[in-house]
C-alpha cells in the first residue's frame, strides 16, 4: 500500500511501502519446482528507488539530528547513489556535494545533469586521490574546501544503511528459502542477511569483477552495525559479466527475453546480473528444487 513517511524536515514524503511482492511465472523455473517472487523496491519512489531509500533514510535522520545542513558523498560519473543523494537533498532540505571520480566533462551526462538540477554542487578528484578518499587527509582537505558536512560513503553503505536494508525481509509476508540481491558495495546484502529469518539464506550477486573483497566488506559492515556478523549469506562472484557496468551478449539476451516474457525491463548494471544468476543457480541445482526465492529489484534501468 501507499503510505506517508514523516520526512526529517517535518514534511511528508509519499513512498510505496511496503514495496510490492510480485510472483513470476516462468517455465524455466517451474520445471525445477522453484517459485520466484520479486520484491519491487524499484517502485518505492521515482527519485529514491530501491536500496537508495533504504540506505539513506537513517542517514538523513542522523544528519539532521547532528545539525548538519550539507551532505557530501562520492561516486562515479554514472553513480545512481549520486543521483539519489541529490534528490534526497532537494526533498529533505539539505545542500548536497557530489565528489566525482575523474575529470570534469561537458556537457554533463544525464546522471550528473539531473544531480545539478536538484541543486547538487559537483567537485572532482583525480583517480589516484579518489582511491584514497577515505584517508583522513583527503577528508580534511574536503572540509577545508567545502566546510561542515555529513559524510556519506561511496554507494551509501555504512552501519545506518545496513539497518535500513535489514528492514526488507520483514516486509515479505510469506515463507521463502532464499533471498537475493545485487552486490556493489555490500551494504544491501549485509542488511538483508541480518534481517532474514532463521532457516533462510541470502545471496548477493557481485556486479564487479574480482570482487572477493566484498566478503570481508559485508562482514565489516555487519560488525559496524551489530557488533558481530549475522545471518546465512554468500557472495556469488561468477555473474559480473565482465565487471561494473559491463555487459555480455548472454546478459543482453536474457534481459530482453525477461522483458518480453514478464513485461519488466531490468537494469543491466545490477538487477539483470542478479536475475540471470538466479536462473543459472536454479538450473544447476545450487538453488534446489522446491525452493521459494525472493529477488530484490534494487533499482531502475
Amino acid at each position: 500500500m501507499t503510505m506517508r513517511i514523516p520526512g526529517v524536515t517535518g514534511a511528508d514524503l509519499e513512498l510505496l511501502l511496503p514495496s510490492p511482492l510480485e510472483p513470476i511465472d516462468d517455465d524455466r523455473l517451474a520445471r525445477h519446482d522453484v517459485r520466484l517472487l520479486l520484491k519491487r523496491d524499484d517502485l518505492i519512489h521515482p527519485d529514491l528507488p530501491g536500496n537508495k531509500w533504504r540506505k539513506l533514510k537513517y542517514n538523513l535522520a542522523a544528519a539532521r539530528q547532528a545539525g548538519h545542513r550539507t551532505l557530501l558523498t562520492f561516486g562515479g560519473a554514472y553513480s545512481n547513489h549520486i543521483r539519489a543523494t541529490a534528490a534526497a537533498g532537494r526533498l529533505f532540505g539539505f545542500d548536497t556535494i557530489g565528489v566525482i571520480r575523474g575529470e570534469r566533462h561537458l556537457p554533463l551526462n544525464p546522471v550528473l545533469d539531473f544531480a545539478v538540477r536538484q541543486g547538487m554542487r559537483l567537485a572532482y578528484l583525480d583517480r589516484t586521490t579518489y582511491r584514497a578518499k577515505t584517508d583522513p587527509g583527503v577528508i580534511e582537505r574536503l572540509h577545508h574546501e567545502h566546510g561542515d558536512f555529513y559524510l556519506l560513503p561511496e554507494g551509501g553503505s555504512n552501519a545506518l544503511a545496513v539497518r535500513g536494508c535489514a528492514e526488507i525481509p520483514a516486509e515479505i509476508g510469506e515463507p521463502y528459502d532464499v533471498i537475493c540481491c545485487p552486490c556493489g558495495t555490500g551494504g544491501t546484502l549485509a542488511g538483508i542477511a541480518a534481517g532474514t529469518p532463521p532457516g533462510t539464506r541470502a545471496i548477493g550477486f557481485a556486479v564487479l569483477k574480482g570482487a572477493s573483497f566484498l566478503v570481508a566488506e559485508v562482514a565489516r559492515l555487519q560488525r559496524q552495525a551489530y557488533g558481530h556478523t549475522v545471518g546465512d549469506w554468500h557472495v556469488d562472484l561468477d555473474h559480473h559479466h565482465g565487471g561494473y557496468a559491463r555487459r555480455t551478449p548472454d546478459l543482453d539476451r536474457f534481459a530482453a527475453d525477461f522483458e518480453r516474457r514478464h513485461g519488466l525491463r531490468l537494469d543491466r548494471v545490477y538487477v539483470a546480473k542478479m536475475m540471470l544468476g538466479v536462473f543459472t543457480l536454479v538450473a544447476d541445482g545450487r538453488i534446489p528444487p522446491g525452493s521459494t526465492v525472493v529477488a530484490v529489484v534494487t533499482g531502475v534501468p
